[in-house]
């Protein structure tokens, strides 16, 4: 689909690095570079994982590398990029992000002895992250399927993905979006969502010819 690119992969909540390993494996049959970002998504806040993103790209040393991040992996993303200006160039995919701030959360925490669950980037999922940083091509890709752990815990109103609702994914300064019938977790193992996040970073847009 085009020239070779530099690629980072960035997990979600409860997840390491084996989480984006099918994704990473169909990117490089592409013919791309692609690397993984690990991280115990629980141990830290959102700035102290966003400090650890940082340190790992400057150690790539790379004039231009695309960010694509799943669910809590694009708000690592998003408060990296607020904060820091000594990174390389390049675009950035969010899968199932929830910038405006996650509802399952909120309604789990109220659950006697649940909010250790979330450790301690909990408050940073509640609040999400509202502004996309300057200078950054974002696409956001938002899952339909209604599969996941929104339905146990009282269900979304209106579209959703199981897990993050399509209203929670509403950022300003979006370059484009696309919305693809897929759950949350299904993002990870999904030719379409691979494909699409390929296309934003060659091109700087979804294909909506569908």
């Amino acid at each position: 689909m085009g020239s070779s690119k530099n690629i980072l992969l960035v997990h979600g909540l409860w997840n390491r690095g084996w989480a984006m390993a099918l994704m990473a494996r169909r990117l490089r049959g592409h013919g791309h570079k692609v690397a993984v970002f690990s991280y115990p998504t629980r141990n830290d806040s959102l700035d102290g994982h966003a400090d650890d993103l940082q340190a790992f790209i400057l150690n790539m040393k790379l004039a231009e590398l695309h960010l694509v991040g799943h669910s809590m992996g694009g708000l690592v993303i998003l408060n990296m990029l607020s904060r820091y200006a000594d990174l390389p160039a390049g675009r950035i995919v969010l899968m199932g992000t929830p910038v405006g701030g996650s509802r399952v959360v909120k309604r789990i925490e109220k659950v006697p002895g649940m909010k250790s669950l979330f450790g301690k980037v909990r408050a940073d999922l509640r609040q999400g992250f509202q502004y996309t940083p300057g200078n950054r091509e974002l696409g956001i890709i938002r899952g339909t399927r209604s599969l996941g752990l929104g339905r146990i815990t009282g269900g979304h109103t209106g579209p959703n993905d199981g897990s993050v609702a399509l209203s929670e994914t509403q950022l300003e300064g979006l370059r484009d979006s696309v919305d693809i019938p897929v759950a949350h977790s299904e993002m990870l193992i999904s030719t379409e969502v691979v494909n699409q996040a390929e296309q934003f970073i060659l091109h700087g847009h979804f294909n909506h010819d569908d």
